[in-house]
């Protein structure tokens, strides 16, 4: 467990920012008090994303808790991989930040696109459409490695196969409220990764 021990901590310079900054903003989002219906995204879909995403909070807590504890999933990495995970959960952090920011009152935890809700072009979201998603895969790829957890891998990429299944739904919601200019939105950027260097201006968008 001693040997363990540096690995939590890091995991936990982390893991608390993370969820301090993602509680903060919908919390914030949230004071509009406007329903959040998630009848786009389905029921069941929505509990399943949720279900695995719980797996992965409820392991990640325990390893946090006492590292024993799920050492019946061991996955074996050596020490330099495994630092390699505290490089990228630092990324994750600074992405969570930088997005959630700029994302402001728009954020939703499904598909539905808020009354309010603006079309949002800088920040991260100048070179990728979703950059929230990519920062949920830096911070699973982090604790996996991290961890060294074949359990939280596993459930972790059942959580992107979802999320990356769920965009297309929400990006047609997406054109459905914005019409061309999210189209030509999309034409200027990747979904997860760069395309090139957007030349939409500052406006303000939607999207979780």
């Amino acid at each position: 467990m001693l040997a363990e021990t540096p690995f939590r901590l890091a995991l936990l310079a982390i893991f608390v920012p993370t969820v301090v900054i993602a509680f903060y903003h919908r919390l914030r989002a949230a004071s509009s008090g406007e329903r959040v219906s998630r009848k786009e995204e389905g029921y069941l879909f929505a509990a399943a994303l949720r279900v695995a995403g719980l797996c992965v909070f409820i392991a990640t807590g325990t390893y946090l808790a006492n590292s024993q504890w799920v050492q019946r999933a061991p996955l074996p990495l050596p020490n330099w991989i495994r630092w390699m995970g505290a490089v990228v959960g630092g990324l994750a952090v600074v992405l969570a930040y930088w997005t959630l920011t700029n994302l402001g009152k728009n954020l939703t935890d499904t598909v539905y696109v808020r009354k309010a809700a603006t079309l949002v072009t800088h920040g991260p979201y100048r070179w990728v459409r979703h950059p929230f998603y990519v920062m949920v895969g830096l911070l699973l790829l982090s604790v996996t490695l991290l961890t060294a957890n074949w359990l939280i891998g596993a459930s972790g990429l059942v959580v992107m196969t979802l999320l990356v299944i769920r965009t297309a739904k929400e990006e047609q919601m997406l054109i459905d409220r914005f019409g061309n200019a999210y189209r030509d939105y999309m034409a200027t950027t990747g979904r997860f990764f760069p395309r090139h260097a957007s030349r939409i201006g500052p406006q303000n968008l939607t999207r979780n």
